[in-house]
């Protein structure tokens, strides 16, 4: 029987019924209806005065209208191929959307990856506006929350023989005045343990943003830096960063925070292991309980492997100290921790030329931090104890491939990539993608410190691999109820889901 969890207690489906009047937060995420979308389907905006949703796909924009969320139907579609449709840009690829007072804004990369990209402005329509340029390798834009400001994550990544490595910056465009101002990590304190480790890189190059979120009052905005396993911290005011701020790492020797190390162990296999976890948050979002700010992050992971410098090594190629790791032959099987990708990068503590201590790409779990970068809750093991005890079939399969059970062990597991966050009933929920192993975790955070699950919702009917998710609460849906919009990558789908006790 199907399983739904209510407050960390597993409840059989059909009791669901009697515990609606008791308890807010138990629902399911219902299907409507979705589609495929041609080229992909990445990230998405919606304009609640048209029901129309904005699909990124790569070399397009696919509208889609949702007055009918069971039966999406095609719209237009902004080619980005055309350079006359974006002020004449050579274009790669767009990597965000975002909607805000009637104006699309679109995060496109230029053709060489290391040049300038823009900001391109589109009416409700999708008809071309004006562009802004802005850092190398624009990856995901946003909208203060007043609609004054549009903020882009520039990331900067470098070219594959790492010859050439652009800064990492976040632009800042004014709507009010048509300006922009691009802001850099120059002379920004920068906390010890954050890692800067490219081949040659300054820690302006080699601090790369990813994704951003902003404060409710719109002051500050916070942005993740992946690879460096970081976050900084942008006055909107002064339009400077304050400070990077290193997450620390998550110990996974202790009871809680287990994980399964190996795709060559048989199957499933959850424990604690001698193995200290970098965050390297995705996806984050913010929001605010009695005055104060709160971060959640999606703990994907991400490793920097190119041609011209990879730090990527599994623990069988280490060589590992025999003081740290008595029992080094013993690690080192394949079916023990020898799979396990890790980082050349970091490890050896006291520079004799092995490594000290062990550590993995990602959390494999979503965490809440307070405004200074403080952690203040980790999921732990849940995401993979949830999926082992309750959809084993599905446990760190890879990318909806459901013949490949625990393939992803190895890697960063479930890896959890997008989150949005939602108030349904006075309860505050975040929804967190899980890209490999597909599907929606939920939780209510409403109490920061002590957040509750909810429910997990895979389906693998049509949809799999989350790259992005967005909330659209009661009063901007077309239906009058909270919708939850996951557009896939390799399934090239968008689902739309009611949230319905």
């Amino acid at each position: 029987m199907r399983c739904k969890y209510i407050f960390g207690v597993v409840v059989p489906a059909m009791v669901l019924a009697s515990t609606v009047a008791t308890s807010v937060s138990a629902f399911s995420l219902n299907r409507l209806g979705g589609t495929q979308v041609e080229g992909g389907a990445e990230i998405s905006a919606f304009d609640a005065d048209s029901a129309n949703l904005f699909v990124t796909t790569g070399d397009t924009i696919e509208i889609f209208n949702l007055s009918n969320p069971s039966t999406p139907t095609f719209v237009s579609s902004i080619d980005l191929t055309k350079s006359s449709n974006i002020g004449g840009f050579e274009s790669g690829s767009v990597n965000s959307v975002a909607f805000s007072n009637g104006v699309l804004v679109a995060a496109i990369e230029a053709d060489v990856a290391q040049d300038n990209g823009i900001v391109a402005f589109f009416d409700a329509q999708g008809n071309f506006q004006q562009k802004f340029e802005v850092g190398a390798l624009p990856d995901m834009v946003t909208f203060t929350p007043n609609g004054d400001k549009v903020l882009v994550a520039n990331e900067g990544e470098p070219s594959d023989d790492y010859t050439v490595d652009p800064v990492g910056s976040v632009s800042i465009i004014n709507i009010a005045n048509n300006t922009v101002k691009t802001v850099g990590f120059d002379n920004v304190p920068i906390d010890p343990e954050v890692r800067i480790f490219g081949s040659g890189a300054s820690p302006s190059e080699d601090l790369e943003p990813e994704f951003i979120t902003v404060s409710a009052d719109g002051s500050t905005a916070y942005v993740t830096l992946q690879e460096n396993n970081a976050i900084g911290i942008l006055d909107l005011y002064t339009e400077r960063f304050t400070e990077v701020k290193s997450l620390g790492f998550k110990d996974h020797s202790i009871i809680g925070n287990n994980f399964d190390a190996s795709n060559e162990d048989g199957g499933i296999n959850i424990q604690t292991r001698p193995v200290l976890g970098m965050y390297q948050p995705d996806a984050i979002s913010s929001y605010t309980v009695n005055g104060d700010t709160y971060l959640v992050t999606a703990n994907e992971g991400d490793a920097r492997d190119y041609e011209g410098f990879s730090e990527e090594e599994r623990v069988k190629d280490l060589v590992l100290d025999p003081f740290a790791y008595p029992n080094a032959a013993a690690l080192q099987r394949e079916n023990n921790l020898g799979r396990l990708k890790t980082t050349s990068a970091l490890g050896d503590t006291d520079g004799d030329g092995d490594i000290d201590q062990i550590y993995s790409y990602g959390a494999r779990s979503f965490s809440i931090w307070d405004a200074a970068g403080n952690l203040v809750f980790d999921s732990g093991d849940d995401f993979e104890q949830i999926i082992a005890n309750n959809f084993p079939e599905l446990f760190n399969i890879n990318g909806g491939e459901v013949n490949e059970l625990d393939d992803r062990s190895d890697d960063k597991g479930p890896e959890a990539e997008g989150v949005a966050l939602g108030v349904f009933r006075g309860h505050t929920l975040a929804f967190i993608g899980l890209e490999r192993t597909g599907g929606v975790m939920v939780y209510d955070i409403s109490n920061p410190a002590a957040p509750t699950f909810v429910t997990y919702e895979p389906n693998f009917s049509s949809d799999y691999s989350p790259e992005g998710l967005l909330y659209i609460d009661a009063d901007n849906s077309p239906i009058g109820a909270p919708l939850l919009v996951v557009t896939n990558e390799v399934s090239k789908t968008f689902a739309v889901y009611q949230a319905t006790p």
